[in-house]
């Protein structure tokens, strides 16, 4: 067994290398409730240039207006460095001529130097879904890689629904595959349409295709997660043979989503030994994930692996007792080799090392007797409902305090929220708020659409000539929980406020049984956090 470049063991029948190709500007955009715009999808392609992906795939050119400005927009705008950006479409319509396809013909147009086309290689689909002969479903892929081959661009061909063809018909399957080899495509690339292939039909699938066509042309995967089994085909895949895997970031897709790349490409690299980015920018990869999520809208997965917050997060105290002595004793991989990082979650659960490690990272001292006093505190507080792992920011504040830290921003003497009940501006909120700021009493008045808004405005109002860093603090999140709901309205409410100023983002907290009080201790605390952490 050899070892790669960082001294990962690979099996010496895995590929050296295996290309990225990246379709989540097209198969990613299919997840239900994602729409992007195209600024969104120039931007998506940067993050993905700049994380190093071999090909990324555009979109469909001339299917719809999006598309069609994305890629005129993609040849002026996009500086591609490292990627290789790809148009898809389709073959030729059944009984059709390739010089007239206007799919063909956009494909052409869209100006990019490789194209992916999807063609049936089931003859189910062809005779079905397509409504034609067998032979004509073979001609319609052959007669198109060689117009598009032909025309000087590079061709890859997505055969659809290969692997459930492949178990029905394997002579068609395979009769498809070699015309679009034949006729010039550089990669076939074996769909599993449906995602209902498991990764031992996979690899054994694969491996008679690679074996077959030897080095006369590139084999890759396509897979989606509908068995939960997308990443592990996925690798499977490459055992078997192939030289590329597509997929999307963060899994996005139709139905259950594509397989996962953030999770294949360090599986593959630091598992498997196989080289998949340029060197230099696996450690991309965390914050490529997190910036397509808040792209395309979607809160990114904690507990994704690699990349998710929660990923190298420890919470019972024995396993942070160990991980202060040697960091592998819980962590698979170093988390810095994808650009994420070791996080310590104090709970309930906590013990002396994790608070220990905690108040390092921020830069303080407890000694042993204001450790223990912080974790009977943190038990006190989570039994009243508090859930510290969920609010840095305002654990934080509580180690800083136990340490003997004052904060002397401002300090409230009270405050009073008023709904108006007025028919044209119902729903309005007005708060009232007395606050000493260094020793003089400040009162004034905030409006907003709702407590939360209201009652941050009038803070800004008091003492934002004070702290003009304020300018740069904004809330981003609000959520609320009732806890005992079998108290009706007088349950215990808990309060998690998400705030950011541009560089840093932090969550804070508060509980009460009355969700005003709740949402001032919350608020509170981010503005105090905030402070502390932006330059004024």
């Amino acid at each position: 067994m050899s070892t790669d470049d960082a001294g990962v063991p690979r099996d010496p029948g895995l590929p050296e290398t295996v290309e990225i190709y990246d379709t989540t500007l097209r198969d990613g955009a299919q997840l239900e409730g994602i729409s992007l715009t195209v600024d969104d999808k120039l931007r998506i392609a940067d993050e993905l240039d700049e994380l190093g992906v071999h090909f990324i795939e555009g979109g469909w050119p001339g299917a719809n207006p999006k598309d069609i400005e994305f890629f005129e927009r993609a040849g002026r705008e996009l500086r591609m460095e490292r990627s290789t950006l790809v148009a898809f479409g389709s073959t030729r319509r059944p009984r059709g001529k390739v010089d007239d396809d206007p799919t063909l013909r956009n494909l052409l147009d869209a100006g990019t130097s490789a194209v992916c086309i999807v063609g049936k290689s089931s003859d189910f689909q062809v005779t079905e879904a397509l409504r034609t002969s067998l032979e004509e479903g073979e001609a319609m892929v052959a007669d198109s890689v060689r117009f598009l081959a032909d025309a000087g661009v590079r061709v890859l061909f997505d055969a659809e629904h290969f692997f459930d063809g492949w178990f029905e018909n394997p002579e068609f399957s395979l009769r498809v595959l070699e015309a679009a080899a034949e006729q010039g495509a550089e990669t076939l690339v074996l769909c599993d349409t449906n995602g209902g292939t498991l990764p031992h039909q996979v690899e054994a699938v694969v491996r008679e295709i690679t074996n077959h066509f030897r080095d006369d042309v590139k084999v890759a995967v396509h897979l989606h997660d509908d068995t939960g089994c997308g990443v592990a085909n996925a690798l499977a895949g490459v055992r078997g043979g192939a030289t590329q895997v597509q997929g999307t970031i963060n899994g996005y897709g139709e139905r259950t989503g594509n397989c996962n790349l953030t999770t294949i490409i360090p599986n593959l690299t630091l598992k498997m030994g196989v080289r998949t980015l340029p060197e230099g920018r696996l450690s991309r990869l965390t914050a490529a994930s997190h910036r397509i999520a808040e792209i395309v809208n979607i809160s990114p997965n904690p507990q994704a692996p690699y990349v998710g917050s929660s990923a190298f997060a420890h919470k019972a105290g024995l396993h942070v007792s160990a991980i202060a002595r040697r960091k592998e004793a819980y962590e698979h991989v170093e988390p810095e080799l994808v650009g994420n990082g070791t996080r310590f979650v104090v709970s309930e659960m906590a013990g002396k090392a994790t608070l220990d490690l905690k108040a390092k990272e921020i830069g303080i001292d407890l000694d042993p007797p204001t450790v223990a006093r912080v974790i009977d505190e943190l038990k006190r507080l989570e039994h009243d409902g508090y859930h510290f792992e969920a609010a840095d920011g305002s654990l934080e504040l509580l180690l800083r305090r136990a340490a003997g830290w004052e904060q002397d921003f401002f300090e409230l003497e009270s405050f009073r929220v008023i709904v108006s009940e007025a028919e044209e501006v119902r729903h309005h909120t007005e708060a009232i708020v007395k606050l000493i700021v260094h020793g003089e009493r400040i009162l004034r008045i905030g409006e907003g659409n709702g407590p939360v808004n209201a009652l941050d405005a009038a803070v800004r109002a008091a003492v934002g000539d004070r702290y003009p860093q304020l300018e740069r603090i904004h809330l981003t999140d609000f959520k609320v929980r009732v806890l005992d709901t079998s108290h009706g309205t007088g349950a215990i409410t808990r309060v998690l406020i998400d705030s950011t100023n541009g560089s840093e983002t932090w969550s804070t907290i508060g509980v009460s049984e009355n969700i005003i009080e709740a949402s001032w201790r919350a608020l509170e605390d981010s503005l105090v956090f905030g402070l502390l952490h932006t330059d004024g």
